[in-house]
């Protein structure tokens, strides 16, 4: 790679190339891909939901998914924002095709959000039309200043009708969602729109860094390569059954499986949640061939004592992120022909990749995919290239038109700042050996990880700094103690109050914090540590970690967050 030197005997190996599973541009979109597979595949299955009892074919897919698309433009016009926040079900699926038939634009929100966080996101997003499971109606109601864009809600899940009353005692439009599935379409429903593979499909909320979490606008075509990166990396075909288990409003279980399974015309299995106790059966009574992993769910199916019918399925291929350090002896366990992994962002796709059957060396995520993109490490304060098996920032650049994000949803001036000098800067640091293999090294950017889901510092500080007894605090990463359990939170607070305590300071968190956001570590100290410009040196409390005055709280509500059950992809 141009600027980087320091092995001039070595040529890097880069990820084969490989060519789009349809060369016409004009189809990488989710409309089209829907009417392909319904002309060439109408009687194979598309989408299985055992939780549900359900199985649909390409052609029934497209039926519901048109009937939908239609009822929505009877309230909603193309281009609007869909909002869906419900957990994992056949409805959900159908919503989103809908919702991409008609032209809108999908707005997937994290089922754990309420008060703040999820304000910020349906402020951001505006969104007119809101699919919400039942449960969730009363956050709305209690935010209801900051959803006034929302003119109609369908409520899904059981006993919709309560929910509904809920909804219009606030003075909402609200109506079971099984309304826009109803058989039977006027005369006068409305004709579907042309959707090219400009227009924007999607808004997915990533962590925030220094600000709010930001809307990542993906146009169509984006969100199809995308997936198509996933195809070429599974060597998914019309033969393969996909299974996930992680949540839609992840971008992991949309467009790194779901639509991957869609694009291949294979059959895609989807679970409510996962569970490491019932993956092995998952896996042999679906017939899956390809499955994926995301954070601490592989460790998690790791643990369960072994079975002499481990093997017993038809698992070919694992996408892991991360994989975990005894791939082998899981392979070797699940009969599991090849492990798969990737350095991707929401914003870029998937610019380095792990050949599919490859021998990698411990800890690498794959190769540079010099076909589509261009790439770089750098040093974060100068943008000047790194040396060999030097830690940069990785910086990216799509080769192709419109195979990466439009920027962040209302946010110019931080999509500005991420595209710089013409790369987006992924804030994430990297270094690359002399035999082309890049790994993972560190977040340059202020931004953790926990069982799955991205979490940004800045969103968890505020409603703790909003505390009467907090004068400041900074939120951190520090170790998980399970393997490839990325990171856990900790708060470094100054006490305002010296009566303040850890777990008066938890109560308030519950409150006002997604469950997997609740910091576990609180330490409580009289100042932060600042730069001369005063910004909290964060490097300092990362290095100190979890000291001998701070407070654990250990693995609380861990049922809602993961261990074991229900992890989250992403």
């Amino acid at each position: 790679m141009a600027g980087q030197t320091g092995a001039a005997d070595v040529t890097p190996a880069t990820y084969p190339p490989f060519e789009p599973s349809t060369a016409e541009r004009e189809l990488w979109t989710l409309p089209a891909v829907l009417h392909e597979q319904a002309r060439t595949h109408a009687d194979a299955e598309a989408i299985r939901v055992p939780e549900e009892g359900v199985s649909l074919t390409y052609a029934e897919v497209l039926d519901k998914a048109t009937r939908i698309a239609q009822r929505l433009l009877a309230v909603a016009e193309p281009g609007d924002r869909v909002l869906i926040m419900a957990p994992n079900s056949l409805a959900y699926l159908l919503t989103w095709f809908g919702a991409a038939l008609a032209g809108m634009v999908e707005v997937p929100l994290n089922t754990a959000y309420e008060g703040s966080f999820l304000e910020h996101q349906v402020g951001t997003a505006a969104p007119t039309v809101a699919v919400v499971d039942a449960p969730f109606a009363d956050r709305f109601v209690a935010s209801r200043s900051a959803c006034q864009s929302i003119t109609t809600f369908f409520v899904v899940g059981e006993h919709p009708n309560a929910a509904c009353s809920t909804l219009a005692d606030a003075g909402w439009e609200a109506r079971p969602w099984d309304s826009l599935t109803t058989a039977g379409v006027e005369p006068a429903a409305p004709t579907l729109p042309d959707v090219g593979p400009t227009d924007l499909a999607a808004i997915f909320f990533t962590s925030g860094t220094t600000g709010p979490s930001k809307g990542v606008m993906m146009p169509h075509a984006h969100m199809w390569f995308f997936a198509d990166e996933c195809v070429h990396l599974t060597q998914l075909t019309d033969r393969d059954v996909y299974l996930a288990s992680g949540p839609l409003f992840h971008g992991n279980a949309q467009f790194l499986a779901c639509l991957p399974a869609l694009i291949a015309g294979a059959t895609f299995v989807l679970q409510r949640r996962f569970s490491a106790s019932g993956w092995t059966e998952w896996i042999r009574d679906s017939g899956a061939t390809v499955t994926n992993f995301v954070g601490v769910m592989m460790d998690f199916v790791w643990q369960q004592p072994p079975a002499p019918d481990d093997a017993d399925n038809r698992l070919r291929c694992v996408f892991a992120a991360p994989t975990a350090t005894y791939v082998d002896a899981f392979r070797e366990r699940f009969g599991v022909e090849a492990f798969v992994e990737v350095f991707g962002l929401t914003e870029t796709a998937m610019p380095i990749m792990t050949p599919y059957g490859a021998d990698r060396p411990a800890g690498a995520a794959g190769l540079h995919v010099s076909q589509w993109f261009d790439i770089r490490l750098v040093d974060p304060e100068t943008d000047r290239e790194v040396a060999v098996g030097e830690v940069g920032e990785l910086l990216v650049r799509s080769r192709e038109p419109w195979t990466s994000c439009l920027g962040y949803y209302r946010e110019a001036e931080r999509t500005v700042e991420a595209f710089r000098n013409l790369w987006f800067h992924t804030g994430d640091g990297l270094r690359r050996d002399a035999d082309g293999w890049y790994y993972f090294v560190d977040r340059l950017k202020d931004a953790l990880r926990r069982r799955g889901e991205n979490i940004s510092s800045y969103e968890v500080e505020a409603p703790i700094r909003e505390h009467p007894g907090v004068a400041d605090v900074a939120v951190i990463a520090v170790p998980a103690d399970v393997e490839a359990g990325e990171d856990e939170v900790m708060a470094v607070v100054v006490a305002e109050d010296p009566s303040l305590d850890a777990a008066d300071l938890w109560a308030w968190c519950d409150r006002r914090i997604p469950d997997f956001a609740v910091p576990r570590y609180l330490r409580f100290v009289d100042a932060l540590p600042l730069t001369p410009s005063e910004k909290v040196r964060k490097v300092v409390l990362r290095d100190a970690g979890v000291t001998g005055d701070t407070v654990d709280r250990g693995a609380r509500h861990e049922t809602a967050g993961g261990v074991g059950e229900a992890v989250a992809g992403g």
